[in-house]
């Protein structure tokens, strides 16, 4: 057996390759940002903020004046539930699009939230499309809302996001966006994808650590949602207000993971933003997913919804083949995978995310072979019902 990895530089400080969408292999500057204290009060950190505010709404491109961004502690979770409790009235109605677990993650906080909502539910292989978003919303009228998912990464699928936003803007309702997993990386410009708010997270495409998100908004709707909030904490515009009126966060920030986001930031300017970001990822994937269906292995989606962020691949129907022992033998190769999170058929996840290239990926393919012979696994297909599953999936 030849271990791929040792061709290969290890990330930094020994660690594994964590192919996740998030949190993921970051670089050894932004892990080094992290290495002085700061005061949350303090003008240099205040002035980090500020920069961090202004370097977020760049990515928007040229409407990106009639934006303003939020950072708001907390993982991802938290600033969809930030985004939801604050721009959405409490007499309003979203109507979630859904094919996957952050969707209905989304729907669940609603019903937390008090807030009425309808449902689009795709299943786990296809996702919802204009046409369907442009019917619901002629059918129900008290629909204020709509909620897409950008990248659905339980599944994998890159949802279109332009047929959903036609749709919503020609019904003249509003789009919120859960970006968590592909700002940065797939483009999402107000002038192409009007939206009222969208959120996204520091550990994703941007490639910094965890430790709080953001809600970009149109300025006028944060000024429009004082006193729609649910909570104290989560409260867009009272975080928006104390920023304009003292630069500082409400509450205890997590300054070195804002240090390192800044770097983070700085990084991703200098590949070359949203589009070399997202070249480099889909080499990624083209690389990660040829090797892969090579060795037999089938992705659960068709070419065509496959996202540069994360690929889902069925677990073989193997009688020697089970994902923990799988994953434990790629850990200890320097490759650590992500489970998969479908309730139809068995699954596991690869991230070509964070600081990775196709040569990484060359090399987890190239171990998971390794892996499989040692594992004396000789066929990795999924079972003729899994597939049959997936071809009985309405186009």
């Amino acid at each position: 057996m030849t271990d791929q990895t040792q061709k290969l530089p290890k990330p930094h400080l020994g660690e594994p390759y964590l192919l996740t969408p998030g949190p993921l292999t970051t670089s050894l500057p932004v892990k080094e940002a992290m290495l002085r204290d700061w005061g949350s009060w303090d003008g240099d950190f205040r002035a980090m903020t500020a920069e961090m505010r202004r370097r977020l709404l760049d990515i928007l491109g040229p409407e990106k004046g009639r934006y303003d961004c939020v950072p708001m502690q907390g993982s991802g979770s938290y600033v969809v539930e930030a985004m939801l409790g604050s721009f959405v009235p409490k007499d309003g109605k979203v109507l979630v699009l859904c094919n996957g677990a952050y969707g209905k993650r989304a729907v669940q906080t609603l019903g937390y939230l008090g807030r009425d909502c309808a449902v689009i539910d795709m299943g786990d292989y296809l996702p919802p499309r204009g046409d369907q978003v442009a019917d619901a919303l002629q059918a129900d009228p008290a629909i204020t809302h709509v909620l897409a998912i950008h990248c659905e990464t339980s599944s994998g699928i890159l949802n279109p996001l332009q047929e959903i936003s036609d749709a919503t803007q020609a019904a003249g309702r509003k789009l919120l966006v859960d970006s968590m997993s592909a700002f940065g990386a797939v483009p999402l410009e107000p002038h192409v994808i009007p939206f009222q708010a969208m959120v996204s997270s520091a550990n994703k495409c941007i490639e910094g650590v965890p430790g709080f998100g953001f809600v970009i908004a149109e300025t006028d709707a944060i000024k429009a949602a004082e006193g729609n909030s649910h909570s104290l904490s989560l409260d867009v515009h009272a975080q928006w207000a104390a920023m304009e009126k003292t630069g500082q966060w409400r509450f205890t920030p997590p300054t070195h993971v804002v240090a390192s986001f800044i770097e983070a930031l700085r990084a991703h300017e200098a590949e070359g933003g949203v589009a070399a970001r997202g070249a480099r990822y889909l080499e990624n994937r083209k690389t990660l997913v040829k090797g892969m269906r090579a060795l037999g292995f089938v992705t659960l989606l068709d070419e065509e919804w496959l996202s540069p962020i994360i690929t889902t691949f069925f677990c073989p129907d193997h009688p020697r083949f089970a994902f923990p022992d799988f994953y434990d033998r790629m850990k200890a190769r320097g490759f650590i995978l992500y489970p998969g999170k479908l309730t139809a058929a068995e699954s596991f996840r690869v991230g070509h995310i964070g600081q990775v290239d196709a040569h990484v990926m060359q090399a987890v393919v190239d171990t998971a072979a390794d892996v499989l012979r040692d594992m004396g696994v000789d066929n990795a297909s999924p079972s003729d019902d899994t597939l049959k599953q997936k071809q009985a999936e309405p186009a």
